[in-house]
């Protein structure tokens, strides 16, 4: 026995994530010695998106900042699921900071708002400085305060003197 196939448009929710199943009323098989049709279950499969990581209704992404950025603080415009939505990044931001942008996530399936979208900021230090620009970091280096290491040596042990 054959059956039938049918192309069926299916109007998929905003939010929907995989695995979430859509009732279709009366598009299914039809029912046993000539009765009504049953409903056609669709189930969904997202397909996964490069710059975005999904979370339920939120969504996670990273951004690559200069060293001067990172340092100075900025303002950039970064992608968001709906375009572009604008990242404030403030002075003395560390790789790996979190910034939340509520409600710049995935609609919510329930159709109570949106999720957040949390940016993660990499810092990327410059590599293959000519020797103006390692002076000048130099400079700054000086004018810095120290930074905290605790007891560890360059080498990662700790010096037996401190204990």
């Amino acid at each position: 026995m054959r059956t039938a196939r049918a192309v069926v448009a299916v109007t998929l929710p905003p939010g929907v994530d995989t695995g979430a199943q859509i009732r279709v009323e009366g598009e299914g098989h039809c029912g046993p010695y000539g009765g009504p049709r049953g409903d056609l279950i669709v189930v969904a499969r997202v397909h996964e998106d490069p710059e975005f990581i999904r979370k339920g209704d939120n969504l996670y992404r990273e951004v690559s900042l200069g060293i001067v950025e990172a340092v100075l603080g900025t303002r950039f415009p970064v992608r968001g699921v709906d375009g572009l939505v604008d990242l404030v990044v403030p002075p003395g931001t560390q790789s790996g900071q979190v910034f939340r942008l509520r409600g710049r996530g995935m609609p919510r399936l329930s159709g109570g708002g949106r999720g957040d979208l949390y940016v993660t900021a990499r810092v990327e230090i410059p590599r293959g400085l000519d020797a103006r620009t390692q002076e000048l970091f130099r400079e700054i280096g000086r004018l810095l305060p120290p930074t905290p290491r605790g007891t560890a040596d360059a080498r990662g042990t700790t010096d037996p003197a401190d204990d």
